[in-house]
């Protein structure tokens, strides 16, 4: 074994447990805002103990509403590519892919396979269900993107002053240009079989038969018709989502009994969900709730409120999602061994419509479970 290839083997042990010590110490420094403080943590453990209720119950309303809003992105998203899911289906395989992620170690890889499963359980072949899961990504990518650059501008120079413009243009700029690609079917899968060309002038990979199985999922990505209003209707609920969850955390202020720091709380949001979205830890432990705490207090917010807050929106927002997650699996599980292969749904033709004889693509006859 080469030098690089015994280094590459040490950095692969290591890294499972150098990301953790890094959440961890991003966690501490959050937390560093209140060290030697003691009346200051006693503050925030009070606050907890004395919550406004009716605040509490609010949101986990705008919560639900957020989750309601990513579950409908999806089937936006589903529909272009002429497959229709129910919501109760759809907002199980979101609650349960969501406790994956933010459960399990590589939770996001972990969570995209299954529900590409659960899609192509559901009648979507192979390339819909793909492109509906990046797709899905897309969709929150340009639009936290959006909601960070707009925090970014109504925080002003105090945000600047932080160093997140920089980061938050350059995501926004990558953002948009790959929802550009993802808006135009055609374009997408001209760009997937030129790379294919290439590589295979290049390197002779991918080889035949994997070759012909990727043109075929190229081609079927033509199929796919995001109209206008399509667009319109996947980035609205996509920002619904965003905002809403935004909108817990300003609850959570109200909830404890502080004011929200309004002119810092959209570009420490944002800039707290794209910490989330590093490979660090499952679901942003301890990542989100470090840079959300450092950045309101930054703002002017009151470190033991801020605390406060930000665990009690971390309580609605991700552990009070993982045990209906959970719950969602099991009864995903459940429905996959009492009918291994669900009958496929009535596919949508381009007006919204059922189109007759019309199925997606793609092998039902295996029965594939998850």
């Amino acid at each position: 074994m080469t030098t690089a290839a015994r280094w590459r083997a040490r950095v692969a042990r290591a890294w499972p447990v150098a990301k953790y010590v890094i959440g961890l110490g991003l966690a501490a420094l959050a937390f560093d805002q209140l060290a030697g403080h003691e009346g200051e943590l006693t503050e925030a453990a009070d606050a907890l103990r004395h919550l406004r209720w009716e605040w509490v119950l609010a949101g986990v309303i705008v919560e639900a509403g957020s989750y309601l809003s990513l579950v409908q992105v999806q089937r936006v998203l589903l529909r272009a590519g002429r497959v229709d899911l129910a919501l109760g289906p759809m907002a199980g395989i979101t609650l349960a892919a969501n406790a994956i992620a933010n459960s399990l170690p590589a939770g996001t890889a972990i969570a995209t396979v299954f529900s590409f499963r659960q899609f192509r359980r559901r009648g979507a072949d192979q390339a819909i269900a793909g492109w509906s899961v990046l797709a899905t990504f897309v969709a929150g990518a340009v639009t936290l993107a959006i909601v960070a650059g707009v925090g970014a501008v109504i925080a002003g120079a105090e945000g600047a002053s932080l160093d997140l413009v920089g980061p938050i243009v350059g995501a926004l700029a990558i953002a948009l240009v790959m929802g550009a690609i993802f808006v135009q079917g055609r374009a997408l899968a001209w760009i997937v079989a030129t790379a294919v060309r290439l590589s295979r002038r290049l390197t002779s990979w991918p080889r035949d038969k994997l070759a012909a199985r990727i043109g075929r999922i190229v081609v079927r990505l033509t199929v796919v018709h995001l109209s206008p209003g399509k667009v319109a209707s996947a980035l609205t609920c996509a920002m619904g989502n965003w905002v809403l969850d935004c909108s817990c955390l300003a609850v959570s202020f109200l909830a404890v009994g502080a004011a929200v720091p309004w002119k810092g709380l959209l570009l420490a949001y944002g800039a707290g969900q794209l910490a989330a979205n590093l490979p660090i830890t499952p679901g942003g432990l301890g990542v989100v709730e470090g840079s959300l705490t450092i950045a309101l207090v930054a703002f002017g917010g009151s470190a033991a409120s801020t605390v406060a807050a930000v665990l009690l929106y971390r309580i609605i927002s991700f552990w009070l999602t993982l045990p209906l997650g959970w719950g969602a699996w099991a009864w995903l599980e459940w429905l996959a061994r009492r009918r291994p292969w669900l009958a496929p749904p009535a596919p949508v033709g381009r007006s919204g419509a059922p189109a007759a004889g019309d199925l997606p693509g793609g092998d039902t006859s295996e029965a594939v479970t998850g």
